[in-house]
Parts: structure tokens; C-alpha cells; sequence
């Protein structure tokens, strides 16, 4: 199994950035492929971004690509989502979440972080 604790999060203007940070403890971090997921008021969860074990290959949700950045450090057992140029519709709950297999599907992520909240001001 593996924990994982996101960070990071607050309020941000329009055009701002944040980097939040997701820490994983427990079982090998670099054997988990790793996603960002996000929730807004009234929403359902819906997925932005994903990175493969080893950093190398990354996929991202049209309404985030050229914007955001995710990474992984798998010496300090950390991912991270680097977003710029925020938009008030990026104001969500954000989480992080592990899983075995490469997937963007949600049911297929076993451990997931209890969230930050990103608000951003217009």
C-alpha cells in the first residue's frame, strides 16, 4: 500500500500559479503510476493529469494541457503539478492518486490523498 498526503493548495488571482505537492509513504513510490484528479462545487471528479513511473511519459486533460505540469522526484517519494496562467474554473479540490496499472480512470486508482483546495480568484 502507499499514503499519500497532498500540499500546497490556497488562494491565487487569475493568471497566478501554484505548485501543489503530493508525499507518498509506504510501498515503493516509483513502482505506482501516479495522476492528478480534481473536483469543483457541484461537479464530479474529473481527471487532469498523469505520469508514468518513471517520469518520462506524461498525458494531460485538454482543459489543462500547455498550462499545467506534472512530475514525479522518486528519490524523495514526491509528484508534484506545476500550474500556471490559473483560471477561475480551475478552482476545485485537488487530488492526488496511485495506481498499478497506467490507466486515466479514476476506479482504477486504488490510493488516493484527501485533498487541497485551489481557489482562484477572478
Amino acid at each position: 500500500q502507499v499514503q499519500l498526503v497532498e500540499s500546497g493548495g490556497g488562494l491565487v488571482q487569475a493568471g497566478g500559479s501554484l505548485r501543489l505537492s503530493c508525499a507518498a509513504s509506504g510501498r515503493a513510490f516509483s513502482s505506482y503510476h501516479m495522476a492528478w484528479f480534481r473536483q469543483a462545487p457541484g461537479k464530479e471528479r474529473e481527471f487532469v493529469a498523469d505520469i508514468d513511473y518513471s517520469g518520462r511519459s506524461t498525458y494531460y486533460a485538454d482543459s489543462v494541457k500547455g498550462r499545467f505540469t506534472i512530475s514525479r522526484d522518486n528519490a524523495k517519494n514526491t509528484m508534484y503539478l506545476q500550474m500556471n496562467s490559473l483560471k477561475p474554473e480551475d478552482t476545485a479540490v485537488y487530488y492526488c492518486a496511485a495506481s498499478a496499472v497506467v490507466t486515466t480512470t479514476q476506479r482504477s486508482y486504488p490510493y488516493w490523498g484527501q485533498g487541497t483546495q485551489v481557489t482562484v480568484s477572478s
